[in-house]
């Protein structure tokens, strides 16, 4: 399938894919902002993918469009290429875990099944990439990962940092800035009713950050209980 795909196409893909992981249906509005169309294109090239050989989603003009085990498939295929090659940059080449997101997304389109393999090979077949975000397994199929937003802790709960949002590089600076990487521990200190910020303390830091939801909304931790 992928030999037959557009780099347009496996955008499409892979957004929708990213945007219905919830098992809701992704919308027009939503894939335009984030792949920076115009929704009309949206339109066009979405009923383009639903007549595809197999079709790759189902779309229904108001009822947002989803995808077909086929066009799964193709979106896991991509995101695999996509986060094994940000794990090659960052651990081999050097690359800092913000610049990763841009040249992955420009690599993920044109490298070959055999040259993914030698990547996962050589890197000892990881199952995460440097923001934390699940790689998907040779066979195509995401490993199952439980994550809530740290913005839904609350005083005296205790977690790890297990995954953040990869395509915000200026984000990603200043989550390194605050020490705020996957596998770091913190403790919720307080929250504020009014504002939703949380009070937390990162392990081995003597002072506590304050956090609002543009920060904890964008961090995905694992509860210790």
């Amino acid at each position: 399938m992928k030999n037959t795909l557009t780099h347009a196409s496996e955008d499409y893909l892979k957004a929708i894919y990213a945007l219905s992981a919830n098992g809701a249906a992704a919308n027009t509005t939503a894939l335009a902002a984030r792949l920076g169309v115009a929704p009309a294109s949206v339109t066009g090239m979405l009923k383009r993918l639903a007549v595809t050989q197999p079709p790759l989603i189902v779309y229904r003009k108001h009822h947002g469009v989803t995808l077909t085990p086929a066009g799964e498939r193709a979106a896991l295929e991509i995101v695999r290429h996509h986060r094994l090659l940000e794990t090659y940059l960052y651990r081999t080449l050097g690359y800092t875990w913000d610049e990763v997101h841009e040249e992955a997304c420009r690599l993920e389109h044109v490298i070959s099944e055999d040259f993914e393999e030698r990547i996962a090979e050589a890197l000892g077949h990881p199952v995460r990439d440097p923001h934390g975000e699940p790689i998907p397994t040779r066979e195509l199929t995401m490993p199952p990962f439980e994550a809530v937003p740290l913005s839904k802790l609350r005083p005296g709960q205790r977690a790890v940092v297990q995954r953040v949002h990869a395509d915000d590089p200026a984000l990603l600076r200043h989550l390194q800035r605050l020490g705020l990487t996957p596998g770091v521990g913190l403790t919720v200190d307080a929250y504020d009713e009014f504002d939703h910020n949380l009070q937390i303390k990162i392990d081995a830091q003597a002072d506590p950050l304050v956090l609002g939801t543009a920060i904890t909304d964008k961090v995905f931790i694992e509860v210790i209980a």
